[in-house]
């Protein structure tokens, strides 16, 4: 996505509330993508040191926000920018109780929102794969982003 006006918004239920870790813990963000992630075999960060989350989690580059309804957790999301320039939703996704209550809509235009609301951000964009829901390209895509590029792997 190449501009803010190619979002488009689906607001947030009532009864779910998105707030940023102002105070970075590599440890729930670790916690975060595990939680969103085991169903779907992430596991691209499973050796990862508790240095290398902490220098991720603690950079100037890097946000986190997290979704609740009624208390618990719900999803979350990471922005990442390493360039100043292009803002990537690193991880996203929602909790497995979450999962089919109408929040992905409405946390992905959150998160785009987030994205272009970080001072500098020129290019917000996503990566997604066959590891991930299989409405998530279809949400990325009904938010406004547009997929630039296809890779298939080799079948083993």
């Amino acid at each position: 996505m190449k501009s803010p006006k190619e979002l488009n918004f689906k607001p947030l239920p009532d009864q779910l509330t998105v707030v940023e870790c102002e105070e970075p813990q590599y440890q729930f963000n670790r916690f975060l993508y595990e939680l969103v992630g085991t169903d779907w075999e992430w596991g691209d960060l499973d050796h990862w040191s508790s240095d290398q989350w902490r220098a991720l989690v603690e950079s100037d580059q890097h946000r986190t926000w997290v979704a609740y309804h009624l208390g618990s957790i719900a999803g979350y999301y990471e922005l990442y920018r390493p360039d100043g320039d292009n803002t990537e939703i690193r991880y996203f996704g929602l909790a497995p109780g979450a999962i089919g209550k109408g929040f992905g809509g409405a946390l992905l235009s959150h998160a785009i929102k987030s994205a272009w609301g970080w001072s500098g951000t020129q290019r917000v964009w996503v990566h997604t794969c066959t590891f991930d829901h299989p409405s998530a390209l279809a949400n990325y895509v009904a938010r406004g982003m547009r997929v630039y590029q296809e890779e298939l792997a080799p079948i083993d």
